[in-house]
Protein backbone atom coordinates (compact mmCIF):
# COMPACT_ATOMS: atom_id res chain seq x y z
CA UNK A 1 0.00 0.00 0.00
CA UNK A 2 2.80 2.07 0.81
CA UNK A 3 4.36 2.15 -2.80
CA UNK A 4 0.57 3.08 -4.49
CA UNK A 5 -0.11 6.28 -2.26
CA UNK A 6 3.08 7.62 -3.53
CA UNK A 7 2.39 7.38 -7.15
CA UNK A 8 -0.72 9.52 -6.35
CA UNK A 9 0.53 12.41 -4.77
CA UNK A 10 1.74 13.86 -8.29
CA UNK A 11 -1.42 13.24 -10.01
CA UNK A 12 -3.99 15.29 -7.52
CA UNK A 13 -1.52 18.03 -7.83
CA UNK A 14 -1.18 18.15 -11.77
CA UNK A 15 -4.88 17.85 -12.02
CA UNK A 16 -5.46 20.93 -9.68
CA UNK A 17 -2.68 22.92 -11.26
CA UNK A 18 -4.99 22.13 -14.88
CA UNK A 19 -8.37 23.10 -13.40
CA UNK A 20 -6.66 26.80 -11.75
CA UNK A 21 -5.49 27.45 -15.24
CA UNK A 22 -8.68 27.02 -17.27
CA UNK A 23 -10.37 29.13 -14.70
CA UNK A 24 -7.51 31.73 -14.99
CA UNK A 25 -7.56 31.50 -18.67
CA UNK A 26 -11.53 31.60 -18.63
CA UNK A 27 -11.35 34.81 -16.19
CA UNK A 28 -9.17 36.33 -18.41
CA UNK A 29 -11.65 35.69 -21.65
CA UNK A 30 -14.66 37.38 -19.78
CA UNK A 31 -12.63 40.44 -18.51
CA UNK A 32 -11.31 40.92 -22.43
CA UNK A 33 -15.25 40.26 -23.42
CA UNK A 34 -16.30 42.93 -21.15
CA UNK A 35 -13.53 45.19 -22.41
CA UNK A 36 -14.28 44.70 -25.89
CA UNK A 37 -18.38 45.51 -25.28
CA UNK A 38 -17.20 48.44 -22.94
CA UNK A 39 -15.57 50.36 -25.54
CA UNK A 40 -17.97 49.50 -28.12
CA UNK A 41 -20.72 51.01 -26.07
CA UNK A 42 -18.64 53.66 -25.71
CA UNK A 43 -17.50 54.34 -29.33
CA UNK A 44 -21.50 54.26 -30.03
CA UNK A 45 -22.54 56.71 -27.13
CA UNK A 46 -19.54 58.99 -28.76
CA UNK A 47 -21.10 58.63 -32.20
CA UNK A 48 -24.81 59.43 -31.08
CA UNK A 49 -23.47 62.53 -29.39
CA UNK A 50 -21.78 63.82 -32.50
CA UNK A 51 -25.06 63.03 -34.58
CA UNK A 52 -26.22 65.27 -32.01
CA UNK A 53 -24.26 68.31 -32.61
CA UNK A 54 -24.21 67.54 -36.08
CA UNK A 55 -27.52 69.20 -36.53
CA UNK A 56 -26.13 72.56 -35.64
CA UNK A 57 -24.80 72.80 -38.90
CA UNK A 58 -28.09 71.84 -39.94
CA UNK A 59 -29.68 74.37 -38.03
CA UNK A 60 -27.14 76.56 -39.85
CA UNK A 61 -28.11 75.47 -43.18
CA UNK A 62 -31.56 76.35 -43.17
CA UNK A 63 -31.12 79.74 -41.73
CA UNK A 64 -28.40 81.05 -44.78
CA UNK A 65 -29.65 82.82 -47.52
CA UNK A 66 -29.21 81.85 -50.78
CA UNK A 67 -29.20 83.03 -53.97
CA UNK A 68 -32.68 83.09 -56.17
CA UNK A 69 -33.68 84.11 -59.63
CA UNK A 70 -30.97 84.54 -61.35
CA UNK A 71 -28.35 85.26 -58.73
CA UNK A 72 -28.74 81.21 -58.76
CA UNK A 73 -26.62 81.01 -61.90
CA UNK A 74 -22.61 80.87 -61.54
CA UNK A 75 -20.50 79.20 -59.13
CA UNK A 76 -20.54 77.90 -54.99
CA UNK A 77 -21.00 80.36 -52.66
CA UNK A 78 -17.55 80.02 -50.17
CA UNK A 79 -18.94 82.13 -47.67
CA UNK A 80 -22.02 79.85 -47.13
CA UNK A 81 -20.56 76.84 -48.44
CA UNK A 82 -22.59 76.66 -51.03
CA UNK A 83 -23.15 74.53 -54.41
CA UNK A 84 -25.94 75.32 -56.81
CA UNK A 85 -25.25 71.81 -58.37
CA UNK A 86 -25.52 68.71 -56.51
CA UNK A 87 -21.74 67.59 -55.91
CA UNK A 88 -19.60 64.62 -56.45
CA UNK A 89 -19.95 61.67 -54.45
CA UNK A 90 -18.60 58.53 -52.75
CA UNK A 91 -19.99 55.16 -52.86
CA UNK A 92 -21.60 55.79 -49.89
CA UNK A 93 -23.35 59.14 -50.90
CA UNK A 94 -20.81 61.08 -49.09
CA UNK A 95 -19.90 64.22 -50.72
CA UNK A 96 -16.27 64.83 -51.78
CA UNK A 97 -15.36 67.84 -50.51
CA UNK A 98 -16.61 66.72 -46.82
CA UNK A 99 -13.78 63.66 -47.56
CA UNK A 100 -10.83 65.89 -49.47
CA UNK A 101 -9.74 69.32 -48.16
CA UNK A 102 -8.38 70.36 -51.46
CA UNK A 103 -12.25 69.81 -53.22
CA UNK A 104 -13.75 71.50 -49.96
CA UNK A 105 -11.63 74.22 -51.01
CA UNK A 106 -13.89 74.79 -54.01
CA UNK A 107 -17.08 74.79 -52.35
CA UNK A 108 -16.60 76.25 -49.04
CA UNK A 109 -14.01 77.39 -46.38
CA UNK A 110 -12.83 76.02 -43.03
CA UNK A 111 -13.38 79.35 -41.01
CA UNK A 112 -17.08 78.34 -41.36
CA UNK A 113 -15.97 75.08 -39.18
CA UNK A 114 -18.56 75.07 -36.25
CA UNK A 115 -17.07 74.24 -33.12
CA UNK A 116 -18.96 71.37 -31.05
CA UNK A 117 -20.14 71.58 -27.23
CA UNK A 118 -16.03 70.93 -26.43
CA UNK A 119 -12.72 72.39 -28.46
CA UNK A 120 -12.32 68.54 -29.49
CA UNK A 121 -15.56 68.45 -31.65
CA UNK A 122 -15.09 69.86 -35.31
CA UNK A 123 -18.20 69.89 -37.86
CA UNK A 124 -17.75 70.91 -41.22
CA UNK A 125 -21.07 71.20 -43.44
CA UNK A 126 -21.86 71.84 -46.86
CA UNK A 127 -24.99 72.77 -48.89
CA UNK A 128 -25.77 72.11 -51.60
CA UNK A 129 -28.80 72.40 -54.20
CA UNK A 130 -29.83 69.22 -55.86
CA UNK A 131 -29.90 70.29 -59.83
CA UNK A 132 -27.71 68.95 -62.60
CA UNK A 133 -27.02 72.45 -63.83
CA UNK A 134 -26.88 75.66 -62.11
CA UNK A 135 -30.24 77.29 -63.55
CA UNK A 136 -31.72 80.93 -62.89
CA UNK A 137 -34.97 78.81 -61.83
CA UNK A 138 -35.60 75.12 -60.53
CA UNK A 139 -37.76 73.24 -62.77
CA UNK A 140 -38.53 69.14 -62.41
CA UNK A 141 -36.25 68.33 -65.42
CA UNK A 142 -33.48 69.85 -63.71
CA UNK A 143 -33.70 69.60 -60.50
CA UNK A 144 -34.87 67.97 -57.39
CA UNK A 145 -37.77 69.45 -56.38
CA UNK A 146 -40.83 69.40 -54.00
CA UNK A 147 -43.78 70.18 -55.45
CA UNK A 148 -47.17 70.29 -53.76
CA UNK A 149 -50.18 69.06 -55.61
CA UNK A 150 -53.53 71.34 -55.45
CA UNK A 151 -55.57 69.97 -52.94
CA UNK A 152 -58.50 72.15 -53.82
CA UNK A 153 -60.67 73.97 -51.41
CA UNK A 154 -59.16 77.00 -49.52
CA UNK A 155 -55.53 75.62 -49.97
CA UNK A 156 -55.95 75.75 -54.14
CA UNK A 157 -54.62 78.83 -55.70
CA UNK A 158 -57.36 80.75 -57.13
CA UNK A 159 -56.52 81.66 -60.65
CA UNK A 160 -55.67 78.03 -61.65
CA UNK A 161 -51.70 78.37 -61.66
CA UNK A 162 -49.32 75.65 -61.09
CA UNK A 163 -47.99 75.55 -57.47
CA UNK A 164 -44.57 76.97 -56.97
CA UNK A 165 -42.00 74.55 -57.55
CA UNK A 166 -39.04 74.41 -55.09
CA UNK A 167 -35.63 72.89 -55.30
CA UNK A 168 -34.47 70.49 -52.86
CA UNK A 169 -31.67 71.49 -50.99
CA UNK A 170 -29.05 69.14 -49.18
CA UNK A 171 -26.78 69.76 -46.25
CA UNK A 172 -24.32 67.21 -45.68
CA UNK A 173 -22.08 67.51 -42.19
CA UNK A 174 -18.91 65.62 -41.03
CA UNK A 175 -18.12 65.73 -37.25
CA UNK A 176 -14.88 64.58 -36.28
CA UNK A 177 -15.12 63.71 -32.36
CA UNK A 178 -12.42 62.33 -29.24
CA UNK A 179 -10.70 59.62 -30.32
CA UNK A 180 -10.74 60.06 -33.87
CA UNK A 181 -14.55 59.48 -34.33
CA UNK A 182 -16.04 60.28 -37.76
CA UNK A 183 -20.27 60.87 -38.28
CA UNK A 184 -21.42 61.79 -41.31
CA UNK A 185 -24.88 63.34 -41.71
CA UNK A 186 -27.40 64.65 -44.53
CA UNK A 187 -30.55 66.30 -44.38
CA UNK A 188 -32.83 67.92 -46.34
CA UNK A 189 -35.03 71.05 -46.81
CA UNK A 190 -36.53 73.27 -49.50
CA UNK A 191 -36.66 76.89 -49.49
CA UNK A 192 -38.73 79.03 -51.85
CA UNK A 193 -36.77 80.65 -54.80
CA UNK A 194 -38.74 83.69 -55.96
Amino acid sequence: MKASRNSERGAALVLALVVLLVLILGGLAVMRSMNTALTTSGNLAFRRDLVNQAEQAVAKAVASTFPKGSAAIGNAILNVNYSPVTLATNDQGIPLALVDDSVFATVGVASNDLTGATSDVKIRYVIERLCNVPTALASATNCIVFERPPTGGSAHLSNNAEPEVQPVFRVSARVLGPRNTKVFIQNTFTKPEV
